[in-house]
């Protein structure tokens, strides 16, 4: 009887690895789902939902957040072709005046509505920087804006945590999230969940660029012959 063919471990071994590839792709479009259809903003509970909706539980098999974050630019894409960019430019135009208001913090807007994956779900996140920590609430007390305190855990570097303040409030219909961070932040921005790197985040002048770049955009593709 003839024995195994020499290639059959090297055959074995890709297709194990195109089984990963798969699976890590099933997940993290799954992962996508969940976060556009429950409002989910935390990529490892989202994956772990996954995980546990498809019955796939190896580690390796596991995406990381950047190919959630791409599964979930491309779910958008597909399914919230007019809903989400109509929610991501009206979160985008909110966010405009409340780094305006903020401006004595030097504010930076975070998160989704900055990244551009934001949709009807989401919050608009700002960054506010102050060495005083009574600062921002006594600011938000006296302009009569009423404001829900929390903490949100960052990481400044690989080896520093900062668990900083922030407090919640709505204007205009809409969910703010504004965290204060310690001035010397300005410098370095607190490193993303999404793929460890520092924070993407845009000053009022950068959104306000954006955001004229993207009304030009509209008009050109208005202009194209249908």
């Amino acid at each position: 009887m003839p024995g195994p063919r020499p290639h059959a471990p090297a055959h074995a071994h890709t297709h194990a690895v195109t089984r990963v590839r798969e699976r890590r792709q099933r997940l993290a479009t799954e992962a996508a789902r969940l976060m556009v259809e429950s409002g989910l903003r935390d990529y490892h509970l989202a994956k772990r939902k996954a995980a546990q909706r498809l019955g796939i539980f190896d580690d390796a098999s596991l995406p990381g957040n950047r190919e959630i974050e791409q599964a979930l630019r491309e779910y958008q894409r597909l399914f919230q072709r007019t809903q989400q960019p109509e929610a991501l430019r009206l979160r985008r135009q909110a966010a405009l005046p409340a780094l305006e208001f903020f401006a004595a913090f030097q504010p930076r807007l975070v998160g989704p509505v900055w990244d551009g994956t934001a949709d009807a779900h989401s919050v608009i996140a700002l960054h506010l920087h102050s060495d005083d920590p009574e600062a921002v609430p006594r600011y938000l007390a006296e302009h009569g804006i009423p404001a829900r305190p929390r903490h949100h855990r960052l990481r400044l570097d690989p080896e520093r945590e900062l668990d900083a303040p922030a407090w919640l409030f709505s204007a205009d219909g809409l969910e703010f999230d504004v965290t204060v961070l310690p001035s010397v932040c300005l410098r370095q921005a607190p490193l993303s969940g999404v793929d460890g790197r520092p924070m993407r985040r845009g000053s009022a002048r950068r959104l306000r660029e954006l955001l004229a770049a993207e009304e030009i955009a509209g008009y050109e593709a208005d202009a194209l012959p249908r």
